[in-house]
């Protein structure tokens, strides 16, 4: 049971058909702005309109999310309209349209020039251009968090942030590439790069609805698939050595201010069956953020949050709810089928048993009904016994302040990058209650910590030298490295949350991309 404890705590319906982009010259010349469109919704918002005329035409619509006001409240006259009249007629601008495919791209020309954004990037070693946007569901208008953008390949991704928000860097050789938008649940999105370079766009994703009846069909013992998965890791996951350049942000704030790391690194990633010390990870870029009145006696720390989003690679380290020895100690259940990449997917829910009271996990599981492969993994300490974990997750506070856990939630997902699926993403959360002792009152902290994979290279893989190399003891804040006034340069990144951008705006630090 000790190696349980320490190993569960150490690690912290519009259904539309979507097919792949096929080019040609006569659709690219083709002008949609001629087309007659009878139009029958007489008022709404311009989102409701712009989704009723995406059922009529069966076109999607791309468009700036800073040139379009979604909710502003429309009146129609219905009756017949050219496409192009009508978009005007609700946007209130006088956009112009470009066809390619199925998406149509909304914009505003000055003479025969699109105004953009500004998002080209120039540098003298390279030339890149940006692909930045909005994930949003298409029916309810949320943010979709922690899509997946990238090019078709896969070698070069990133995520959506927790409003939706996405920035992808390119180099100039990919314009022609496609862009592929996944999320589990959706349908996947194929762009092609040069539509949407250089803009602020919203992209609707469409849910793909299973029916009861197929899951009712489909229903499968949950422990089978486990070991099913754990068996077929080998052909699944990377056994080679690869380079990870990755995006990775912690955090810790409270009443009194807060402290913001942000780094680019480097991972020397080894295969799925050697171990986590084998790995090496060095500094690419770093930046810290902190109020100057921060109250550094209050500050509590997680384990070495870098080696935490190593050891979050779930099925490199196995944790004990994946692990056949220790699923006795859990209740697993299948409660769903959805889709990723156009597959089935299969959801599995497990807790631990009633009668165990040790702070295990709980949480979904989300493994591809045709490969058996681990997609992604949300899982929490068991609220009801989190309190009991104070003494693992929180290694540096204040001998005068107790730190009691109120929740550490945590999420970990996968992407096949050339027929191997690699760490894409990892993110934890942790809300600490910080009493002094002696004291009636308490006050709230919130710890987080996410990493993100932007690049996956298995070419000419070495070592690093020690001297280049961060260890895993240390914690990332408290690492010395030089600021860089150019900063992230061609370097992909996450980008931050409205509250995180909020708060760091109210401490007029600049953060730049």
């Amino acid at each position: 049971m000790n190696r349980l404890f320490i190993c569960a705590l150490l690690t912290i319906g519009i259904i539309v058909e979507t097919s792949p982009l096929v080019w040609s010259q006569e659709l690219v010349n083709y002008d949609p702005g001629g087309q007659m469109i009878r139009f029958d919704l007489k008022k709404g918002t311009v989102y409701q309109m712009i989704n009723r005329l995406s059922d009529i035409t069966g076109y999607y619509f791309v468009y700036d999310s800073e040139l379009i006001n979604n909710d502003r409240k429309v009146r129609i006259n219905p009756g017949d309209y050219k496409l192009k009249d009508l978009i005007r007629e609700i946007t209130g601008n006088n956009v112009d349209v470009k066809l390619q495919d199925k998406y149509l791209l909304l914009f505003i020309s000055k003479g025969n020039t699109e105004i953009t954004s500004e998002l080209k990037l120039k540098s003298s070693a390279d030339s890149v251009f940006i692909v930045k946007g909005r994930l949003l569901d298409r029916i309810t208008g949320e943010p979709v968090v922690y899509g997946t953008i990238d090019v078709a390949c896969g070698k070069k991704t990133t995520v959506s942030n927790q409003d939706g928000n996405f920035m992808l860097k390119l180099p100039d050789s990919l314009q022609s590439s496609v862009i592929r938008i996944s999320h589990i649940g959706y349908l996947n999105r194929m762009i092609s790069a040069d539509v949407i370079a250089g803009k602020n766009i919203d992209i609707y994703l469409d849910q793909k609805i299973i029916p009861l009846q197929e899951i009712v069909v489909r229903m499968v013992e949950p422990k089978k698939v486990l070991r099913e998965m754990l068996k077929r890791r080998q052909d699944n996951y990377n056994s080679e050595t690869a380079y990870l350049t990755s995006f990775f942000r912690e955090g810790i704030e409270n009443r009194h201010g807060f402290n913001l790391t942000e780094a680019v690194l480097k991972i020397y990633k080894t295969g799925i069956h050697s171990t986590l010390a084998s790995e090496q990870v060095k500094i690419l870029k770093m930046r810290r953020l902190g109020t100057p009145n921060y109250n550094d006696s209050l500050i509590v720390r997680l384990k070495s949050s870098i080696y935490s989003c190593q050891m979050l690679d779930i099925i490199k380290n196995l944790p004990d709810f994946l692990d056949p020895q220790y699923y006795n100690y859990y209740n697993y259940s299948h409660t769903d089928i959805t889709v990723l990449d156009e597959r089935r997917v299969l959801v599995f829910f497990f807790e631990q048993k009633e009668e165990i009271k040790d702070p295990l996990f709980m949480g979904k599981l989300y493994i591809d009904a045709e490969n058996y492969a681990l997609l992604k993994a949300t899982f929490q300490i068991n609220p009801l016994y989190v309190e009991d974990a104070a003494d693992i997750l929180v290694l540096k506070q204040s001998r005068h302040i107790k730190a009691i856990p109120q929740s550490a939630i945590y999420e970990v997902s996968y992407v096949p990058v050339d027929g191997k699926y690699y760490l894409n993403h990892v993110r934890a959360d942790l809300t600490l209650k910080m009493k002094k002792r002696g004291s009636l009152f308490s006050s709230n902290e919130h710890v987080w910590f996410e990493m993100a994979n932007c690049e996956t290279n298995t070419s000419g893989v070495k070592r690093f030298a020690n001297e280049e190399i961060v260890s895993n003891k240390n914690f990332l804040s408290e690492v010395s490295y030089s600021y860089d006034e150019a900063f992230w340069g061609n370097f992909n990144t996450l980008l931050p949350e409205k509250s995180l951008k909020e708060l760091i705006r109210k401490y007029n630090f600049d953060i730049g991309n």
